[in-house]
């Protein structure tokens, strides 16, 4: 008798106080492919038309007219300041002329002017560009949608 009591005390294991943690690390493994391959499907945009703004006309402030930036379809960058004829400029010369003029009257407007088609990185540059030369606020021109 004494034997299989001995068979049944050996027998009997240990309860395991761990955790199995494998499927743990199988599920964690599978979403990390999952988000790698939809990760890149997330960041590509989709090309849309702009719509045309309507928006109050902006009054300049006493004798200081806007400094106006334009870059045209070729991606040509023009400035007209004093409400002069607008000047052929390459977009380094940009900052430089704007800073002369903030300097003069600190209190001048900046607005960019860019065809609807140009890239939006295009505009996005010469906004960092502006701010970097002191601008603290960029107004961006519109086409009003009356005929």
């Amino acid at each position: 008798m004494s034997a299989p009591h001995m068979g049944r005390k050996n027998g009997r294991r240990k309860p395991m106080a761990e955790i199995n943690v494998v499927p743990y690390i199988d599920v964690t493994l599978v979403l990390l492919i999952i988000f790698m391959i939809t990760t890149p499907m997330l960041q590509t945009g989709v090309d849309v038309e702009l719509p045309q703004a309507e928006s109050a006309t902006v009054e300049s402030e006493g004798d200081n007219l806007p400094v106006v930036v334009s870059i045209n379809q070729q991606s040509q960058y023009f400035i007209t300041i004093d409400d002069k004829k607008p000047e052929e400029i390459q977009s380094g010369e940009v900052e430089d002329r704007v800073m002369a003029v903030l300097s003069k009257k600190p209190k001048t407007q900046v607005l960019i002017g860019a065809y609807k088609g140009i890239e939006y990185g295009v505009v996005v540059t010469l906004m960092a560009g502006l701010k970097n030369a002191g601008v603290s606020r960029v107004g961006l021109m519109t086409k009003s949608g009356e005929k």
